[in-house]
């Protein structure tokens, strides 16, 4: 198998509808060296299988390399501890078209001057190294068996394999996974990395999988239009006088005064020109939400972004809100993703088995799989009736915002199996947060 002449990719249609993927996301590994206290292998209820991609199923990967413009190796464990990675890049790179990439996201323990310099000459084009914090014993506390003098080593080995191997386009990145327990340190970080080589940063929220994961989110489930219109009609109230932050100790008043009672109408009138908007409210989380915390994280993301102009990064900061207009980046950008077994499944979200607290309450999550490698051709999965038919529902965004609705978690999402939502849609993505722009990743 050859690569294609760069004339014959079709790139005029949208990814989502092409009959081959644009992005692959691999996942090389389920094993790591590390115990991270934000990673779902960590979680008391974990049901990942570990284990490593054998050379037979990366081969049957290559059909749709000729023609794909990413090549992410990540999954749930450490890419670098697969002993043949030089190799499935290499292979790769001979595969792929010219202007395509080939990345991974990884902890840096493993890098040293010959790794690195191994990594560059197979092909590799781009590294984010995982560094969440500076302050050493931060470090240790976040990610048990993390030093910063491994993290220091491995950017100064990545940095000298450019200059020797004649790489200078190489990338060298830091991702890092922001909570508040670390947020403060998020500017002093981005410029510890970019005074090493980093030239790309990619911020994310964290995911929580543990309900005591849960108090270390820095977002707020509140969409940005929601939080817009409460201001509006809380100014507007306040103009005659009425206070509309006293609605939830009002609400369940038997007999309400006439005060009481233009708190509710004016909570009505704004309840209406959502609707009208299709603007989704959670009224309890609107009304607790901590304006004063939301002005700290905007300060902070305003340093860093300083931080970014400064240094030149390329810097990535999520969504400091839910965005009431989603986009799947990963369905949009027609991405498959790849298990060390050979399941084939559309995003990060459904690629595992596992439990989390994104929204604030516990939600099963099911793996989606439309087939698996051993048994199909990837093409062949990736064009399959059931595929297809997801990744167009899902570009349509005709799913509930269930971390915006006032009546979730209902039993449409908060079960073990899931079925269907409230919309009557058989794809689970109502309760998902990464197209809201919260979560983030090499990609």
């Amino acid at each position: 198998m050859t690569r294609p002449p760069d004339s014959i990719l079709n790139k005029t249609d949208p990814a989502v509808l092409r009959d081959y993927p644009t992005k692959l996301f691999v996942e090389t590994t389920t094993h790591c060296n590390l115990g991270c206290f934000m990673c779902v292998k960590q979680t008391g209820e974990c049901a990942i299988t570990e284990g490593e991609m054998s050379t037979a199923t990366f081969m049957a990967i290559e059909a749709a390399l000729p023609r794909a413009e990413a090549l992410i190796l990540n999954g749930v464990g450490e890419p670098l501890l697969h002993p043949e990675i030089e190799t499935f890049i290499a292979q790769a790179k001979k595969l792929m078209p010219k202007e395509s990439w080939i990345g991974f996201q990884t902890n840096g323990l493993l890098i040293d001057d010959l790794r690195a310099r191994a990594l560059l000459e197979a092909g590799l084009d781009k590294i984010c190294i995982s560094v969440d914090a500076i302050t050493p014993e931060k470090l240790t506390q976040l990610r048990e068996g993390a030093e910063i003098s491994n993290l220091e080593k491995a950017f100064s080995a990545l940095a000298k394999a450019k200059l020797c191997v004649g790489r200078p386009e190489f990338q060298i990145g830091v991702e890092i996974v922001v909570m508040r327990s670390n947020l403060a340190e998020l500017p002093d970080t981005l410029r510890w990395a970019a005074t090493r080589g980093a030239t790309l940063a990619l911020v994310s929220h964290v995911l929580p999988y543990e309900a005591e994961h849960a108090a270390e989110a820095v977002y707020e489930s509140c969409s940005a239009e929601a939080i817009a219109l409460l201001k509006k009609w809380r100014e507007k109230a306040a103009t005659v006088g009425v206070n509309i932050d006293r609605y939830p100790k009002v609400l369940w008043n038997f007999r309400k005064n006439t005060d009481e009672q233009r708190v509710i109408d004016f909570v009505e009138q704004m309840k209406a020109d959502a609707e009208q908007q299709q603007v989704f409210l959670d009224l309890k989380k609107l009304f607790a939400l901590d304006t004063d915390w939301l002005g700290q994280v905007a300060e902070i993301f305003s340093k860093a972004e300083q931080v970014a102009l400064e240094e030149g990064l390329d810097l990535k900061l999520p969504e400091l809100l839910l965005k009431e207009n989603r986009r799947c980046e990963f369905v949009e950008d027609g991405s498959a993703f790849i298990s060390w077994q050979g399941d084939v499944h559309p995003c990060y979200f459904l690629w595992h088995n596992y439990h989390c607290y994104a929204s604030g309450w516990e939600q099963t999550v099911k793996p989606k799989i439309f087939g698996n490698l051993h048994e199909q051709p990837v093409l062949e999965i990736w064009n399959s009736t059931e595929f297809k038919n997801f990744r167009e529902n899902v570009s349509r965004y005709d799913y509930p915002y269930c971390a915006s609705c006032g009546l979730a978690p209902c039993d449409y999402i908060q079960t073990e199996e899931f079925e269907q939502d409230c919309h009557i849609n058989q794809e689970p993505c109502g309760s998902c947060l990464w197209c809201m722009g919260l979560f983030q990743c090499l990609r």
